[in-house]
């Protein structure tokens, strides 16, 4: 397997790249992790960590393309079984302003079998730029910027292998080992089924409806191939800047990675469409991308099932979305209120239980049945 991920700066992507290979490899997978990044810092001592950006372009080029070769060279010696990742970027968006950072000849002669685009919340990225000693850009940089990385990739990935080998995949946080499992499933010889995860998210506050979806998200993710829209958490940060907003207060407080950072509410203001159009685009993206989606409806109320379902009209629009692309639709239902047609009539099949839904799947063949070794399960 040849792989390309993708990302703007401010992922930590290779951290995230080494665990998930790390994962690969105690799962019996030969994993090999090119980082361009780091072997053109190699090839010039004399740029300053985090500085290699600030080059004229015409070094920049040249270092990216005798390192881009050098990886090609590299990797035509190591036997077929070998699983290639190379960590590098699609654009940049720096002092020279929006600029692609691949060649085109040398991606096709790589000719990688998967494109994944890395993507991670927007104050996290704020954090690490800052962190790192990058103060100049603003959120709304960084939204656009996400977007033209996926955009370039998704495009670079089409030209040069076809369609259905691009993926947008979720880093989430460090102290978090699932989203690591589910990209070396995605890069794995194992035939996992990829699933889109859809639950009501916008406006669930109890504490029980919380664990119910948090069970079904955990038990999906033990099973497939997992998109989970709850990987990327903006929109507390659009709802904190309106609340500050109507309080006058000038600045936010969030701890994206621990540590408290302060953001200017007007500047947090500033996304909060930017945020709503990404969650309705990305989301339909990883409908897509997936085989299947499977739809948790929780009830409200302390029985389980007498309970009253909690559908949102985004779970609905979802599952439609996914009817219309021909995709699987499962939907685990355990109120004993009966689904609207709007539902049944999309649904492929309905359950009354997580437990019941995993039982389908196995029975069924859904889940691949693989040695122990290689289920990449904590």
């Amino acid at each position: 397997m040849r792989v390309v991920v993708t990302g703007q700066v401010g992922m930590d992507k290779q951290s995230f790249l080494e665990r998930a290979c790390e994962i690969a490899k105690q799962a019996g997978r030969d994993v090999k992790l090119y980082s361009v990044g780091e072997r053109m810092y190699a090839e010039a001592p004399d740029v300053k960590p985090g500085r290699i950006l600030d080059l004229p372009l015409s070094r920049l080029n040249t270092l990216r393309r005798s390192v881009f070769k050098d990886i090609i060279a590299e990797s035509a010696t190591l036997s077929n079984n070998v699983d290639i990742v190379i960590n590098t970027h699609a654009t940049f968006r720096w002092r020279h302003g929006l600029f692609y950072a691949f060649d085109y000849d040398l991606m096709k002669q790589f000719n990688a079998d998967l494109y994944i685009t890395l993507v991670d919340n927007v104050d996290r990225i704020h954090a690490r730029l800052i962190r790192d000693g990058h103060t100049n850009h603003t959120l709304k940089d960084i939204m656009v910027w996400r977007e033209e990385e996926i955009l370039a990739t998704e495009l670079l990935s089409q030209i040069v292998r076809g369609y259905g080998c691009f993926y947008v995949l979720a880093r989430g946080c460090d102290d978090d080992s699932t989203p690591a499992i589910m990209f070396a499933r995605l890069i794995s010889s194992v035939q996992w089924k990829k699933a889109y995860l859809s639950f009501p998210m916008s406006h669930v506050r109890d504490a029980q409806t919380l664990a119910e979806i948090e069970r079904f998200r955990a038990e999906m993710k033990k099973h497939f191939i997992c998109f989970d829209p709850g990987d990327i958490e903006e929109k507390r940060l659009g709802e904190l800047a309106l609340t500050a907003a109507e309080k006058g207060e000038r600045f936010i407080t969030i701890s994206p990675l621990g540590q408290p950072l302060q953001i200017e509410t007007t500047e947090a203001l500033s996304i909060v469409g930017d945020i709503d159009g990404q969650i309705y685009a990305r989301d339909f993206k990883l409908i897509d991308q997936s085989d299947m989606i499977i739809s948790y409806i929780p009830t409200t109320g302390s029985d389980a099932q007498d309970g009253r379902p909690e559908i949102s009209s985004g779970v609905e629009r979802e599952l439609q979305h996914a009817h219309e692309a021909a995709k699987e639709v499962f939907v685990i239902w355990p109120a004993k209120t009966p689904p609207s047609p709007f539902i049944t009539e999309t649904a492929t099949r309905l359950f009354q239980s997580v437990e019941q839904a995993v039982t389908f799947f196995l029975d069924n063949n859904y889940i691949p049945t693989v040695e122990p070794g290689a289920l990449f399960r904590e």
